[in-house]
């Protein structure tokens, strides 16, 4: 297990979820790869990424650097590939259902992106809430058929507001 996993008074055993996981199954890497791969993964990005930082007792310009990096590298590739992959996967037995799914729960948290484009999937990125962050974001982007080079600029802007957010939270004014 990773030292900075068990450094000071912290557990494994104690740990959130997310860096129980991390220790588990990241635990031979340096922590600053723990956090970038950790903020590479949908649901959890950013939003995982910095708090596990803050258990790894990590600065914050590592936590910012490493976290905005793991969660921002998927982002292109969804931007430009996530049709193309949708429309080989659909046809199939096997991933159709899921495909459907996935573009379905999209839609449906897409109204405040659709009604305010750029400034709605800036807010949708940009809150660290449940079910929102760049993965979401930009599958709805690319749904919506937004230009590519505008939904990257308001992805990147929201980004870095939940990195904000996220960093006051785990480091700043309300971290306990």
């Amino acid at each position: 297990m990773n030292k900075y996993l068990m450094a000071g008074t912290r557990s494994a055993e104690k740990l959130n979820p997310i860096a129980e996981w991390a220790a588990a199954h990241l635990g031979f890497l340096p922590p600053q790869m723990i956090v970038l791969f950790v903020s590479m993964l949908p649901i959890v990005e950013l939003r995982g990424g910095i708090p596990l930082a803050r258990v790894l007792e990590l600065p914050l310009r590592d936590a910012l650097l490493f976290s905005l990096i793991g969660n921002l590298i998927p982002i292109p590739f969804i931007l430009f590939f996530i049709d193309k992959i949708f429309d080989w996967l659909r046809p199939t037995r096997a991933f159709g259902g899921i495909v459907r799914k996935l573009e379905a729960r999209a839609m449906n948290k897409s109204d405040s992106i659709r009604k305010a484009e750029f400034w709605g999937l800036v807010a949708f990125v940009g809150i660290p809430l449940p079910g929102t962050g760049g993965w979401t974001g930009t599958l709805i982007a690319s749904l919506l058929k937004i230009n590519r080079k505008k939904a990257m600029l308001a992805i990147l802007l929201g980004v870095a507001i939940a990195a904000t957010i996220m960093s006051l939270i785990s480091y700043g004014i309300f971290a306990m």
